[in-house]
């Protein structure tokens, strides 16, 4: 599969005739939500954990450099926190151009923290598409990171809000702040 997956996100219509959509996020949404939104509520999704096993080819590194960005992997009994945004359908053709390098529409149960669920809709990578990068050990993943830089900024910017973000929702990832401690070992020896 291509990764530029515009054309395949426009074919799941799903949801496009609901007057709003409940949105996961758990990587680059958590901190940096650049589109309208009715709400925002922290919230997570089970049988997911998210990995830093998707090239970024568009935003967080280039064709010949590209960077690491987080999808989710299939993991039984796992649950990935996040935040969700209630949008409108009309923020879909934005949305799938953000999360155009490898991304697709998936529904999902959605569970708030403060109660309740909705289902709604995901963006996930899978090993399927052209950019996908797969498995490497934090430190290797945090080496790339470290030099990876494309139109919206060094990689590591990416990384660094990311853990940040997790932080600040009381939502430790030992995966994420594992190539954090990495990433800064590697700025202590430069």
């Amino acid at each position: 599969m291509s990764h530029n997956t515009i054309a395949i996100n426009r074919r799941m219509g799903k949801f496009d005739k609901h007057a709003s959509v409940w949105l996961f996020g758990y990587g680059s949404l958590i901190f940096k939500a650049d589109f309208p939104y009715l709400e925002r509520r922290p919230a997570s999704i089970g049988g997911w954990t998210r990995r830093f096993w998707q090239g970024s080819h568009d935003h967080r590194g280039t064709e010949t450099a590209p960077g690491r960005v987080v999808t989710l992997v299939p993991d039984a009994g796992a649950t990935c926190h996040g935040m969700a945004y209630l949008v409108t359908p009309e923020e879909f053709a934005h949305l799938d151009y953000r999360e155009k390098n490898g991304y697709l529409r998936l529904a999902t149960d959605i569970r708030f923290e403060d109660g309740g669920s909705a289902e709604g809709l995901v963006y996930i990578a899978t090993h399927e598409n052209a950019a996908y990068l797969g498995p490497a050990s934090e430190r290797d993943i945090a080496l790339q990171i470290a030099t990876a830089r494309g139109p919206s900024g060094p990689n590591s910017e990416y990384l660094l809000e990311l853990a940040k973000a997790l932080r600040a929702l009381g939502k430790p990832d030992p995966h994420v702040f594992e190539i954090e401690r990495h990433l800064e070992e590697f700025r202590r020896e430069v």
